[in-house]
């Protein structure tokens, strides 16, 4: 068995075990904080876990500091529903469900209800529009699905999101190396219980820093009403560049308004498990658009083939990939992405080779595999 102390990096233990098989046990969690124990949201990520598997143990202490967990069989499934809660996001969730699903004995199907767009989380736009593709070319399955039935805002959610996710039978082998050159950004702006002018206004703000670099930019606007507008009103942009070598750059940017005292998440716990930054005040519809094509061109400028969210997905990918060399390249490494790098070694026995190119300020990954293989996928 496996120990752990503290919650960083939650998620990822959880994640990293369930594909391993092997048993975990963390304690010391927020034991020196005014509400020790488990948050929401983690609690209702390992009721998601349960809906999943087959034969998982769980064990809390009263106080919830202290946690085992022992792996069960991964049996996917479709017609699944869980609410998510208005603490994190659904893109929370849509990680651990997208990694574990993958060694499953049936393909996922599930709903997922919450919010599906934040300041925190990598939000539903950046998912349907950069993740899936990435993971389409990373595991060589064509059946992914993400559907944005209703959008959510927070505080109060509202939001729905179903999603269709394969299994595989074993990662084929990752080189990512070459980079490319931006040659067009897209995006999405959406608005909810505001009006649509919000929109309009948030694509102006975007097009104002980015057509002095670029000409070929669109930036689609969706604006819902109605039942599939939620329950609090919002909006936000997502931007992303795509490369000559194909490679996707991601970034967004939401209004934030004030969560309460719902048991929001803060900034640095976000950041520990590997959310994005922390909640900003809340702006006017123009400096939406500048701060995300800002974040973007950051991202631009940090270089490698996927933006810093997408980091630790990559390496976990290389990881889990065949006995062979998998090789990327990525800008400089996140906190989080240097804590999936721990993970991996402690839970595959996977370690990497870390080359920096100084002119680029890139840095070249690769490892050996562990060779982990689906036994529940009967071989056509």
């Amino acid at each position: 068995m496996l120990r752990f102390r503290g919650s960083q990096c939650f998620r990822q233990r959880i994640v990293c075990a369930t594909i391993a098989g092997k048993p975990i046990r963390i304690d010391d969690i927020r034991s020196d904080d005014e509400n020790p124990g488990l948050r929401d949201y983690e609690a209702s990520l390992l009721r998601l876990l349960e809906k999943i598997t087959n034969g998982c143990i769980i064990e809390i202490n009263e106080t919830g500091t202290s946690l085992r967990y022992k792996p069960g069989f991964v049996a996917g499934g479709a017609g699944l529903d869980h609410d998510c809660g208005t603490s994190r996001a659904v893109g929370y969730f849509l990680e651990p469900l997208a990694l574990i699903s993958l060694w499953g004995k049936k393909p996922l199907a599930i709903t997922l209800r919450g919010i599906t767009n934040d300041s925190t989380d990598c939000g539903v736009d950046v998912w349907r529009t950069v993740t899936l593709p990435l993971l389409r070319q990373l595991t060589g399955a064509e059946d992914y699905e993400l559907k944005v039935v209703r959008r959510g805002a927070p505080p109060l959610g509202g939001g729905e999101v179903f999603v269709r996710l394969p299994v595989v039978r074993q990662l084929p082998a990752i080189s990512m190396t070459d980079e490319g050159m931006v040659k067009r950004i897209r995006g999405v702006a959406y608005s909810v219980r505001v009006s649509p002018q919000c929109s309009n206004r948030m694509v102006d703000g975007a097009r104002g820093v980015l057509n002095d670099l670029l000409a070929d930019v669109y930036i689609f606007t969706d604006h819902m009403t109605g039942s599939a507008a939620g329950s609090s009103p919002g909006y936000g942009v997502t931007l992303v560049a795509e490369t000559t070598s194909g490679r996707l750059l991601a970034a967004e940017a939401a209004a934030a308004l004030d969560r309460g005292s719902g048991g929001g998440v803060t900034a640095a716990a976000a950041a520990a498990d590997g959310g994005g930054a922390g909640a900003d005040e809340e702006v006017v519809p123009e400096d939406i658009g500048v701060r995300a094509a800002h974040l973007l061109l950051e991202e631009v400028q940090r270089g490698g083939v996927v933006d810093s969210s997408h980091q630790s997905l990559l390496l976990l990918l290389c990881a889990l990939g065949p006995d062979e060399m998998n090789e990327v390249r990525l800008g400089p490494l996140t906190p989080h992405a240097v804590r999936t790098l721990r993970h991996i070694r402690e839970f595959f026995s996977v370690q990497f080779s870390v080359r920096p190119e100084r002119e680029s300020q890139t840095i070249f990954l690769s490892c050996v595999g562990a060779g982990v293989k689906n036994l529940s996928k009967r071989i056509q």
